[in-house]
């Protein structure tokens, strides 16, 4: 009953299990069939004779729950298990299917101890965790509902299958409106959901309803500068906004300052609809600015997805999205500029002035430093996002060289 209650979006066999054995190749597939089927060498290389085995998966109908059991039980992994223990981000899939990702953990403890045992003895108590166990019979390895006291019969065993990539990375299935919002009802109803356990919710929701007033956009034209943290976004935007007499903006707003750590701290669901909130709220800025005059916008959605999808993918730049992928579209409701430039550094460059300014960091501008790979698909993820574009500005040379050209393509684009 269980097993039917965690995997209730597909027949357990129709699934595909993912598990991200080496971020930097593709993650090992397999599926589930009821006769013994020979290991791969790769396959070999997780379900060897190499300690115990286990997997863990949150499913729950509430998205709030799920997303805050697996956070949780994230930390309690990597805080509590021996150095013996290898954890490996796993999922379950159906194949084509959007928001069929069940995500989870797998585990191999070549320990002597029972630490391992015992914590997912005590997750399993959760009606929203599911505890799989693997055991191995010469070349073939099957997967079966884990108990730690009574054994489990041998006709529930469903024997591991390899299986061939998939087509997309799982991971891409569940993006739309839990990574990345496209519209501001979607993001609403998440911080709706939160009310209860998130006090501050509230208050964030009433800032957005003080703000819905937008603009059509018709006034003066809107530019806003992309780029990672010390391309140069705020010396260029202070001298734009002085030699076009412009309006400055930045994204998120000031308005939502004093909310930011609390939500930097939630689960990547809760706290992407706290930033996509943030873009409409910037957006009603906006379309009351420029109405008076050009406005110049430090970040905007871009941002917003670019992290979010490369966060969300795991592994290599090829994992990301496909170029032609709706998942790159700009928002319908959302106001657009009329231009984005996406400033670009060499990372060498990047990384000496974040040390020559010694500010203190958020997660994911720390992990980009000690990253590539994230870097990588954070800047490829920038270049995807379609209608509008950003125009990628070498910002390597000296501010008032950068700003010379920056000057040149508003001239050109926006005619100012």
């Amino acid at each position: 009953m269980l097993r039917r209650a965690m995997f209730r979006c597909g027949e357990l066999c129709s699934r595909v299990f993912a598990v991200e054995l080496d971020l930097r190749a593709e993650p090992l597939y397999f599926t589930l069939s009821s006769s013994p089927q020979v290991l791969h060498h790769d396959h070999q290389r997780l379900f060897g004779d190499c300690g115990k085995l286990f997997s863990l998966h949150v499913q729950s109908e509430n998205r709030i729950e799920k997303a805050q059991t697996h956070a949780q039980i994230k930390h309690k992994l990597s805080s509590t298990l021996s150095r013996d223990c290898d954890v490996f981000e796993a999922s379950s899939f159906i194949p084509d299917d959007e928001n069929s990702v069940v995500k989870g953990f797998f585990i191999r403890d070549k320990s002597t101890t029972t630490l391992s045992e015992d914590l997912l003895n005590t997750l399993r108590q959760s009606k929203t965790v599911c505890v799989f166990s693997y055991k191995r019979e010469g070349q073939h390895c099957w997967q079966e509902l884990w108990s730690p006291v009574s054994p489990v019969k041998e006709s529930v065993r469903q024997y591991i299958t390899p299986a061939t990539a998939a087509e997309h990375h799982p991971s891409t299935l569940n993006i739309r409106n839990s990574d990345v919002f496209y519209s501001m009802d979607e993001a609403y109803k998440v911080l709706q959901e939160c009310t209860d356990i998130i006090p501050e919710s509230k208050e964030v929701l009433k800032l957005v309803d003080e703000q819905l007033e937008t603009s059509s956009g018709d006034g003066y034209p809107v530019i806003v500068i992309e780029g990672l943290d010390a391309t140069g976004k705020t010396t260029l935007t202070e001298a734009l906004r002085e030699s076009l007499n412009a309006t400055l903006l930045k994204s998120p707003p000031q308005c939502l300052t004093s909310f930011r750590q609390r939500f930097d701290s939630e689960p990547p669901l809760i706290r992407r609809a706290f930033y996509a909130l943030g873009n409409y709220i910037t957006a009603a800025h906006i379309g009351k600015e420029s109405l008076r005059a050009p406005v110049i916008v430090d970040r905007y959605w871009h941002s917003t997805a670019a992290y979010a999808i490369a966060t969300a993918v795991s592994g290599r730049v090829e994992n990301l999205p496909r170029l032609d992928s709706e998942l790159y579209q700009w928002p319908g409701d959302l106001l657009q500029p009329n231009l984005v430039l996406l400033l670009t550094v060499n990372p060498e460059e990047r990384l000496r002035r974040l040390r020559d300014r010694g500010l203190d960091k958020t997660v994911e501008e720390a992990e980009l430093e000690l990253n590539q790979l994230f870097r990588l698909k954070v800047e490829e993820a920038y270049k995807r996002i379609q209608n509008p574009a950003c125009i990628i500005v070498d910002a390597s040379p000296s501010p008032q060289e950068v700003l010379q050209q920056v000057q040149r393509l508003i001239r050109n684009k926006c005619h100012l």
